[in-house]
């Protein structure tokens, strides 16, 4: 057998497998003994089916199964040692002339190869490194709502400004009927002004357009379906049923232990360090991957390199379950083709600077996420015995470990970007970010 190589370009190149007689008798004879061998024919006895029949009936189906079992190993064993870095799979070349029935046989595949390129992460302007800060009004309102979570309701008669106030949203038409607890402070403004000074029993009509200042309450406490929120323009009823006033809770010691556990938190002062550090490290996580996406678009970007586009169009048009035609095959290939840019840019990014995982990192960060969901449940010290058995089955299962992996991946490539990239750190609000980066 021989196998040789015709580079077409620095993308594209022929691989021939030339298969001579003796490469596959051997193979094909001891499939066929194992036939005949087990062979029910009508006439015969079991193993005593001539071979010559044996042939006849399975000698080309074998003959077929084996050589391309002969050239799957022998193209995956070319690969290897040539270090040939291709896309997608190699193609057969079609042969107008080919028969099963000659002793010789030559195969022709395509390859379309990986393209050599540099990554550039210092594009022509610096990305800006969001550091999203907690304002004073922000810490404010939470330690607010704090005191409304752990306050208590208390029941009055008529309705005021900051009133909780319990009912029944109706419209028959419509089929609204859900029974909802009001804060007066979600509402617009107009709405709320119809609101004060009513009473139980009272029937305040209003309008779905007018009614919420977060669009989002007409799911939760109208029942509007979520993609109806925008569209519905309907009057609705509230019938009162309750009334009650919310009395806030005592910034004390108490209730500081109650939130973080005893004397971790002694002052109002500490509760809003604390608050603005829990804050400021959830923005951190958002602003992180807001880098990455950014710097992923910008180094896919300021990275060009050519793909073996015409060889890719072919492969799509077969690899799938359904064969595609040369039209379908563009089209997903052009759906596809910054994906698989940004998938060789990491990979030589991760290759080049040895950022691959270990199965100990996995496990360990496994370990890391038990034990902070046991700490949600008050576990925060568990022996490393009950963390081993967990993290065991967890690891078990191919999904987890794959969520695991692609986590700690962008882990080390948002530290490799941080690290390497042309980055420039602005201060801002979390509500200037939301509009800066989502408009």
């Amino acid at each position: 057998m021989n196998i040789s190589k015709e580079q077409i370009d620095d993308l594209n190149a022929v691989v021939t497998v030339n298969i001579e007689k003796e490469d596959y008798s051997d193979r094909v004879e001891k499939i066929l003994k194992d036939y005949r061998k087990n062979a029910n024919i009508p006439g015969f006895r079991k193993g005593h089916v001539p071979m010559g029949m044996v042939k006849k009936q399975y000698g080309q189906a074998v003959l077929v199964d084996e050589i391309n079992k002969l050239i799957q190993e022998t193209l995956n064993n070319y690969l290897t040692e040539e270090k040939l870095d291709v896309l997608g799979n190699p193609l057969p070349k079609e042969q107008a002339d080919f028969s099963w029935d000659a002793e010789k046989f030559t195969f022709e595949f395509e390859l379309g190869l990986a393209p050599k390129f540099d990554i550039n992460l210092q594009g022509k302007d610096a990305i800006k490194q969001y550091k999203i800060v907690a304002t004073e009004e922000m810490i404010d309102n939470q330690v607010t709502s704090i005191q409304k979570q752990y306050g208590k309701l208390t029941p009055v008669d008529v309705v005021a400004n900051d009133n909780v106030v319990a009912g029944l949203f109706e419209n028959e038409e419509a089929s609204i009927s859900k029974q909802a607890s009001v804060e007066l402070d979600s509402l617009q403004e107009k709405t709320k002004e119809q609101f004060i000074g009513a009473k139980v029993n009272d029937v305040i009509t209003v309008n779905t357009k007018d009614l919420f200042e977060n669009k989002q309450l007409l799911v939760s406490q109208v029942g509007v379906a979520q993609d109806q929120i925008d569209a519905i323009d309907v009057d609705v009823t509230f019938t009162i049923s309750e009334v009650n006033e919310r009395i806030l809770a005592d910034l004390d010691q108490e209730l500081f232990d109650k939130l973080f556990g005893e004397k971790n938190v002694t002052s109002v002062s500490e509760l809003k360090e604390k608050i603005k550090e829990d804050a400021e490290n959830q923005f951190a996580q958002q602003a992180d991957q807001q880098l990455l996406n950014t710097v992923t678009e910008s180094v896919i970007e300021n990275t060009t390199f050519d793909l073996p586009a015409d060889f890719l169009k072919k492969w799509l048009q077969v690899s799938g379950e359904k064969q595609l035609t040369a039209e379908e095959a563009a089209a997903e290939y052009e759906k596809s083709e910054k994906g698989l840019r940004f998938q060789l840019i990491e990979g030589k990014i991760i290759t080049d600077n040895k950022l691959q995982i270990t199965y100990d990192e996995i496990k360990d960060h496994a370990k890391e996420l038990i034990k902070g969901q046991m700490a949600q449940f008050g576990q925060t010290n568990p022996e490393d015995k009950e963390l081993e058995e967990i993290s065991g089955r967890i690891l078990g299962n191919q999904d987890e470990v794959k969520r695991i992996s692609e986590q700690l991946m962008s882990q080390k490539l948002l530290a490799f970007y941080k690290e390497n990239a042309k980055l420039e750190e602005k201060e801002i609000t979390f509500d200037d970010f939301i509009k800066e980066v989502y408009n």
